[in-house]
């Protein structure tokens, strides 16, 4: 992104493109043509869209490697044991789109209807999308600026046949970047829910998500709360508990009674989530007894209730 002028009269004043400060700006023959001040059409485009999609969820995190995508993947299966409960899971994460594997659609390709283009369901009520659907190879390589990647997710939200939809899930790359300037921008407009925000105990891991929250409250999208993963390790033989990653600053709890945001709760590190996300499984139904699985299911029904608190206004009109 450019750095704004000192000075910066702004896209929308009569003085973009021709003021002092504007002198040298590599955007100024756009500002002056009022181009840039222009909404992009896609946001209505999208609003219009997801009118049938009640409730839209953002997975952050700062880092990688946190389980953010394997959090996912377990809130689209969770939500979506309720067979009444249409579900639908979005991956953005364009270069590294790891939900076709852990949902195990590895190798599924996207279908061209009436209607655009068409989810892949793993269930008749929990549909995916994903840039892996549309690679030639699992290994591929994506190579975009960011122009491409926005292109792609508007894609995503304006021309998938999502249908009537109870939750979709959005899951994003680490960072604060194109990928979730653009989900932000497109999903403002039809009424985010908010984000969930994954992190592990330790401060190199928090250190990011302080950067994440400060992101959301910028752009003014609500933190839903954040979910603590690889809590501790509890050994399956002996019972002992082991702090794999050591919360040396207090670890997620700490850092949201510091920032006043819900810790939604803590996922234990367990073998098999890694395992069943390889296989392609739902590890709530391979191991519905286990801490981890609890620990989902309890966190998940949390995230049902803010959005059951953050109804829409209107919903009576949706899918009307």
């Amino acid at each position: 992104m450019e750095e704004v002028p000192q000075g910066c009269p702004g896209t929308s004043s009569a003085q973009a493109g021709r003021g002092a400060s504007c002198q040298g700006c590599p955007n100024q023959r756009l500002c002056a043509s009022g181009a840039a001040a222009a909404p992009d059409p896609a946001i209505e485009e999208i609003k219009e869209k997801m009118k049938t999609v009640k409730h839209k969820i953002l997975v952050l995190s700062g880092k990688g490697g946190v389980g953010k995508s394997t959090f996912s993947a377990h809130l689209a299966h969770g939500l979506a044991e309720d067979e009444n409960t249409q579900v639908a899971l979005l991956d953005i994460d364009i270069c590294g789109p790891s939900i076709p594997k852990i949902m195990g659609l590895e190798g599924e390709q996207v279908h061209q209807s009436g209607s655009g283009w068409s989810p892949v369901f793993v269930e008749d009520n929990l549909g995916v999308m994903s840039v892996g659907f549309l690679l030639s190879s699992p290994d591929d390589a994506v190579i975009w600026r960011g122009p491409k990647k926005n292109g792609m997710i508007k894609q995503f939200l304006r021309d998938v046949d999502w249908g009537e939809v109870d939750y979709l899930i959005v899951d994003t790359p680490p960072g604060t970047s194109d990928e979730h300037l653009s989900a932000v921008q497109y999903l403002s407009a039809a009424r985010l829910d908010g984000a969930v925000i994954i992190t592990t105990p330790q401060e190199v891991s928090l250190q990011d998500v302080r950067k994440e929250i400060n992101f959301c409250h910028k752009v003014k999208v609500p933190v839903i709360g954040v979910v603590e993963n690889m809590s501790v390790f509890v050994c399956p033989k002996c019972k002992k508990e082991s702090q794999i990653f050591p919360p040396t600053t207090g670890g997620a709890e700490a850092m949201c009674q510091d920032l006043k945001i819900p810790l939604l709760g803590k996922v234990p590190l367990d073998p098999h989530i890694g395992k069943s996300c390889d296989n392609g499984q739902s590890f709530l139904m391979g191991a519905p007894a286990s801490a981890a699985a609890l620990a989902y299911r309890s966190i998940i029904q949390r995230i049902q209730e803010f959005c059951g608190h953050h109804q829409p206004k209107d919903e009576h009109l949706i899918g009307s």
